[in-house]
């Protein structure tokens, strides 16, 4: 697996679809973009999120927050930065920073909290499991 201690990133094209009447990014596909860039850090570390799932294990997303700097438009080409803030016994606290590519111009910044669910009993958090998944995203905290 492997180690990653600074922000991960991953680019995204903004499509005609994800922009509002005016022109600019509807404020709804910021999640999105923090969605993909958390699975693609994930499978960078070693464990797509389809697998986790296939091992009967899910992250939930429980709480969302977003503040949006600048509006991003169609055809400009972002890049979304994700982080692990915190890993608890049962959530992990991810954090997003979205850039303009060309300029660095922060765009919008987040965090999501997902708690780890058991896909058979889904209806409360339980201990991060498997254990891999749990080592996999240790490896990515920053350095304390």
């Amino acid at each position: 697996m492997s180690h990653i201690v600074t922000p991960f990133e991953h680019e995204v094209e903004v499509r005609y679809g994800e922009t509002d009447q005016m022109g600019v990014v509807y404020h709804a596909n910021y999640l999105l973009y923090f969605e993909e860039g958390r699975t693609k850090m994930m499978a960078a570390l070693g464990l797509p999120y389809a697998e986790v799932e296939r091992r009967g294990c899910a992250l939930a997303v429980r709480k969302a927050a977003l503040r949006y700097r600048s509006p991003a438009r169609y055809g400009e080409t972002l890049v979304v930065r994700t982080w692990i803030e915190k890993l608890g016994g049962a959530s992990v606290l991810f954090q997003y920073e979205i850039v303009r590519k060309d300029s660095r111009e922060r765009v919008a910044e987040g965090t999501t909290e997902l708690a780890c669910v058991d896909l058979r009993s889904p209806s409360r958090p339980v201990c991060m499991v498997p254990e891999d998944l749990r080592e996999a995203l240790r490896s990515a905290l920053p350095p304390a």
